[in-house]
């Protein structure tokens, strides 16, 4: 009894003293650990290439992003729930240990007889006080190899964060420069309209002086409705643009700032042509090959849950019937063995678990497959646009060149009085009808490069190596 006190007063006190020290050492490691998760948040947000666009209101807001997109929080707890899975996995491979405690009262109402020997009714008070030891002998290796597949869909998640991240800030991007196309399509048109609005007063004034008939006038009058209606539009869709950049970035009351199109300048030098290794960075690459190797692992431990398994169990505690008792020497409960264990019959369950993962992984695989070919066509699909969207934008600005030097013209024929008001006006709306073109076209070619930028993972695409003969795609 006093052995047994001198324990549990040395116990408290080792615990007060190192608890403390145990407590700060596991704070500065789980510090350490979030600080190296957010680390690796920032390599998935890569900032090195957005600044390739030469705009800091983008990379600032993308830093905001990434602060606040509760898409982006969703996928990192996602990330702490497998980890989590991964521990239960591991805890799993080790002894358990347990108190199972119990006290009860026992009340027979009729006698019991053992043989010649009669026990009578009686009442009596029982308390245990075990401490309970079971751990399970990893014979066949099954416990680790699941542990092995909780770490593959670990991996999984991770890629599937790391998606997350190039998806959302290429989306959030697009989104950006489609909102600086706008408003620069706004200012034309609004130009645009304003010269219809000249255009069709000047027509009417021709039309009551004579020099005109009635349909001009209502052409004009058509046309400017026309214009008025893209107008509309173009609010429309800025509106639109705004709202969903807002979402993005989690505030709905924020005024979203943005640069001027004329100081955005199209990426020179981009690799049109790329090795066909370059897929092999895209998350879900990556997750389809990841998941043909859990699934194996599944299968494996599907395949040995048919072998026996071992567990050894302990017991150690206190066993009395009468509280004064309980911590003598014969009140000791103390009981050790191993025990198998094997299933003669469960109904065809464990063969059907194994047919279901051989079909998950022939499923897996021809996922990975189907994974390779989309990621050919992605990037092949995003490369031909990035090339046809630069060819469009080099011949609109030749058109603008052509269309501006023929307004050019124009106006030297108005001054010198061999051509109208009127005929001013309509090179000058064809002029920033061209413009409008121009615009389009170097903003499609901007997207186009972020469509490559996700097509092939999230790569620079200025780090992308040469490819070899025969290996292009």
């Amino acid at each position: 009894m006093k052995k047994l006190l001198t324990a549990l007063i040395t116990l408290s006190f080792a615990v007060q003293i190192f608890a403390p020290l145990a407590s700060t050492s596991a704070y500065a490691k789980k510090n350490k650990k979030e600080e190296q998760q957010k680390e690796q948040r920032i390599k998935y947000l890569n900032l090195s290439w957005w600044e390739k666009y030469n705009d800091p209101i983008l990379t600032g807001y993308l830093q905001e992003l990434f602060d606040k997109n509760h898409d982006l929080k969703i996928a990192a707890l996602k990330v702490q729930e497998g980890e989590q899975m991964v521990k239960v996995s591991l805890a799993n491979e080790l002894p358990q240990v347990y108190f199972d405690g119990n006290l009860g009262r026992v009340m027979r109402s009729s006698n019991q007889q053992f043989g010649n020997m009669i026990i009578p009714s009686y009442a009596q008070y029982g308390y245990q006080f075990p401490f309970t030891a079971t751990y399970e002998i990893d014979i066949w290796g099954q416990n680790r190899i699941k542990t092995k597949s909780a770490e593959k869909q670990l991996e999984m998640i991770k890629q599937a964060e790391r998606a997350s991240y190039i998806s959302l800030t290429s989306a959030f991007a697009s989104n950006y420069f489609n909102l600086v196309k706008t408003d620069k399509l706004l200012e034309i048109q609004q130009q645009i309209v304003d010269l219809q609005t000249d255009i069709t007063q000047k027509t009417k004034k021709k039309f009551e002086n004579g020099l005109c008939t009635v349909n001009e006038v209502i052409a004009e009058e058509k046309m400017l409705t026309t214009q008025k209606e893209l107008l509309n539009n173009l609010e429309h869709t800025k509106t639109v643009l705004e709202n969903q950049l807002k979402v993005y970035l989690a505030d709905g009351a924020k005024e979203i700032a943005r640069t001027d199109c004329d100081r955005l300048a199209i990426m020179q030098g981009l690799p049109l042509k790329m090795d066909g290794s370059v897929i092999e960075q895209r998350p879900d690459y990556i997750q389809s090959e990841d998941n043909i190797k859990k699934i194996g692992y599944d299968v494996r431990v599907a395949r040995k849950d048919f072998l026996p398994k071992f567990v050894i169990y302990g017991q150690l505690g206190l066993n009395a019937y009468h509280w004064d008792q309980l911590f003598n020497s014969y009140s000791q409960l103390a009981n050790a063995g191993i025990m198998p264990s094997f299933d003669l019959f469960s109904g065809g369950r464990k063969k059907a678990v194994l047919k279901l993962q051989k079909f998950r992984y022939e499923e897996a695989r021809h996922e990975y497959e189907k994974a390779i070919l989309n990621g050919f066509k992605e990037v092949n699909d995003s490369t031909a646009q990035l090339k046809t969207d630069l060819k469009n934008y080099e011949e609109s600005v030749e058109r603008y060149n052509l269309e501006h030097k023929r307004y050019v013209l124009m106006e030297h024929k108005n001054k010198i009085g061999a051509a109208s008001d009127l005929d001013l006006l309509y090179n000058k709306q064809t002029e920033l009808m061209t413009k409008r073109e121009e615009v389009s076209n170097k903003i499609n070619c901007l997207i186009s490069t972020i469509s490559l930028y996700k097509a092939t993972g999230g790569q620079d695409l200025y780090s992308i190596k040469a490819p070899e003969q025969n290996e292009n795609i």
